[in-house]
C-alpha cells in the first residue's frame, strides 16, 4: 500500500461484510462503522505501526470501546506490537490489496500477574542493601545486585582476616547462601585452598577496588 488511503477500501469491505454502515473521515476518525445501536467501530489507518498510530487510537478510546489499528505493511516485532495494542485495549488489522487480517480485537486488558517474577522481585529488595543503584542510570560499573553485595561482603572479610571457612563466612558476612557463591565462583573472585575454606584471588581485590567497597 503506497498511501494511507489506500487502505480504506479493504477496511470498508471488510466492515460492510459484517453489516456495518461504513463512513470515512468522520469528525476526525478515519473510518467509522455503525450497526444498529451497537457502539460505533472506529478504525485508524497508517501504512506503518508507529506512535502517532497508538495516539490516534488511544483518543478513539473516548468515543468508542472498539477501536482498531490497520496498517499496511507488519511491523517489525509483531509480539510486542500485539502486546502494547492488548495492554491499551486496541484492536489490530493488516491490511493488504485483497484482503484484510485482523489480528487483535479490542478487548479490556486484564493482565495475568506472575507470581515468581513478583517473588524475585520483592526478595531482591529486600536483599538488597541500601540503594546502590541510580534509576534509570546507564554506566560502566556493573550493576549492583544483593547477589553481587554478598559477594562483595564475603570478599572483604577475606581481604581483611585471610583464609576462612565457609561456616565463619556465612555468620560474619550475614550471608547464607555464602556456599553457594562460594562454590559458583561467578565473578572468579574466591579460590578453594582446602575443603570448607576459601582464599581471596587478584580478581577479587579488583573487584573491591572497583565498586570501593565498604560494608555499610
Amino acid at each position: 500500500m503506497s498511501l494511507e488511503s489506500d487502505l480504506y477500501a479493504p477496511v470498508k469491505t471488510l466492515l460492510e461484510g459484517q453489516g456495518y454502515s461504513v463512513k470515512g473521515e468522520i469528525r476526525g476518525c478515519d473510518v467509522v462503522g455503525i450497526r444498529g445501536d451497537e457502539p460505533p467501530v472506529i478504525v485508524e489507518l497508517k501504512r506503518t505501526f508507529g506512535l502517532g498510530l497508538v495516539l490516534q487510537g488511544v483518543d478513539r478510546l473516548a468515543l468508542s470501546d472498539i477501536v482498531y489499528l490497520a496498517i499496511g505493511a507488519w511491523p517489525k516485532n509483531m509480539r510486542n506490537v500485539k502486546k502494547l495494542c492488548r495492554r491499551l485495549g486496541l484492536g489490530l488489522m493488516i491490511v493488504g490489496a485483497k484482503r484484510v487480517d485482523v489480528l487483535l480485537d479490542p478487548a479490556p486488558y486484564a493482565p495475568r500477574k506472575n507470581n515468581r517474577k513478583i517473588g524475585r522481585l520483592l526478595g531482591e529488595h529486600a536483599r538488597r542493601v541500601g540503594d546502590p543503584n541510580r534509576g534509570g542510570s546507564s554506566t560502566k560499573v556493573p550493576m549492583m545486585t544483593a547477589y553481587r553485595q554478598t559477594a562483595l561482603r564475603c570478599a572483604e572479610l577475606l581481604a581483611r582476616n585471610g583464609p576462612m571457612k565457609v561456616a565463619a563466612l556465612r555468620v560474619a558476612g550475614d550471608a547464607p547462601n555464602a556456599a553457594a557463591i562460594l562454590r559458583n565462583d561467578v565473578y572468579g573472585w574466591f579460590e578453594r585452598v582446602e575443603r570448607g575454606v576459601y582464599a581471596l584471588t587478584p580478581e577479587g581485590k579488583r573487584g573491591l577496588s572497583q565498586f570501593g567497597w565498604e560494608s555499610p
